[in-house]
């Protein structure tokens, strides 16, 4: 098999994800243009040189439907020529873009992937693509005769069967403000982030970042999920959930190049680090949020590594519950873990947030002198994806 190399990879700043918002008034075609037109002009790509790009997009409607990666593609003035298409799997979908170009280029099928991934949560809602419809169907119905729920009582679930509590939580999310707000001051994103212009205005820094944020502030917000009949359901659930320690609504893209040795060495480009393993897994759709541990265990087992071997981790922060029950799992340092903050600080464009692990994921090794990441992302249906990167 070849070798899958990540040349860049790079994003736009996170806007807030409602009108107002710092990218609200871009559209989601022109948002991910933007991120592939950064791309080619810092690698040097001809964009004639494109096998195929891949993006992830979530909420596929609206004005993210009709395949909107290639739309993008055609924005950014690719060549006609330069295919392009839109993978869902859920929050990993640019992530799980990163897997496809990655297998692509290893197995030989193709020689230069960008994977990339869009999500405008102002202008194409979360759940409008499904809200007035059933998108489980008769046959899931009954499988779950008692029904699944959303995303936050599954988070508040998450949190009481794995023993958090309220101020372990807002802890934990306080201090990725903390680390996010460290690193911006220090320049530690300028490396990935790309600027954005909209209107008059060139957007250059995360606007979902909140310096000086404090337990104690956290502490005085209200569950954001309380629901009566979940409550009955699950007595155990104790409702710590909040607007605080969840990730908030993002606007945002991302864009990674993957391409093979033999590219590398035709086309003059000069890779980062290398796709060392890839893993899916599936766990119970009820909890939703945990299957980012059998992913972790089952990427570094084909790796061939422990945690210990690994340098940093990003695991993506939809709730804090999420980070805070891997690591128990995992025992991983919290030095290791989001070192420079996660999605509740940087926010989680949904589509986006893949190839954005990514970008923090390979600036954090170079910083740090560090040869093994991993990333890995909790996904709606009890799913998740992981990777692990080796840089070079």
């Amino acid at each position: 098999m070849a070798e899958a190399l990540v040349v860049d990879a790079i994003r736009t700043p996170s806007g807030k994800g409602r009108p107002g918002g710092a990218l609200n008034g871009v559209h989601p075609v022109d948002l991910l243009a933007a991120a592939l037109t950064a791309l080619v002009a810092r690698t040097g790509l001809d964009p004639s040189d494109v096998d195929d790009v891949i993006g992830g997009c979530v909420t596929q409607a609206g004005e993210q439907a009709m395949n909107v990666t290639r739309q993008a593609v055609l924005a950014a003035g690719f060549p006609q020529a330069v295919p392009a298409t839109t993978v869902d799997r859920q929050c990993g979908s640019s992530q799980q873009a990163v897997h496809f170009a990655a297998h692509a280029v290893a197995s030989g099928a193709q020689d230069v992937v960008i994977a990339c991934g869009v999500e405008s949560m102002s202008r194409a809602p979360m759940w409008s693509n499904w809200l007035d419809r059933d998108p489980y169907g008769p046959g899931l119905a009954r499988r779950y005769p008692e029904g699944l729920v959303r995303q936050g009582v599954s988070a508040e679930l998450v949190t009481a069967r794995s023993g958090l509590d309220r101020a372990a939580m807002d802890a934990y999310a306080a201090r990725s403000h903390a680390r996010a707000a460290l690193a911006q001051e220090r320049g530690w994103f300028n490396g990935e982030l790309v600027p954005v212009t909209t209107g008059d205005a060139t957007v250059t820094r995360d606007e979902t970042i909140r310096a000086g944020v404090t337990t104690e502030a956290l502490a005085g917000l209200k569950p954001a999920f309380h629901d009566e009949a979940a409550g009955e359901r699950f007595p155990e659930i104790g409702w710590h959930v909040t607007a605080g320690n969840s990730s908030p609504l993002t606007d945002g893209a991302s864009a990674a190049l993957v391409v093979s040795e033999r590219a590398a060495d035709r086309l003059g480009l000069r890779p980062r680090a290398r796709v060392h393993a890839t893993a899916v897994a599936g766990d119970d759709p009820l909890l939703m949020l945990t299957a980012v541990l059998p992913a972790t265990r089952k990427v570094l087992a084909k790796a061939g590594l422990d945690a210990a071997d690994v340098d940093v981790f990003e695991v993506n922060e939809a709730f804090a519950c999420v980070p805070l029950a891997w690591q128990r799992e995992f025992g991983v340092p919290d030095e290791r873990l989001n070192p420079c903050g996660g999605a509740i600080a940087l926010g989680h464009p949904l589509g986006a947030s893949g190839t954005r692990l990514l970008a923090t994921l390979l600036g954090g090794l170079e910083r740090g002198g560090g040869r093994y990441g991993l990333q890995t992302m909790c996904e709606a249906g009890g799913l998740a994806n992981a990777l692990v990167l080796e840089r070079l």
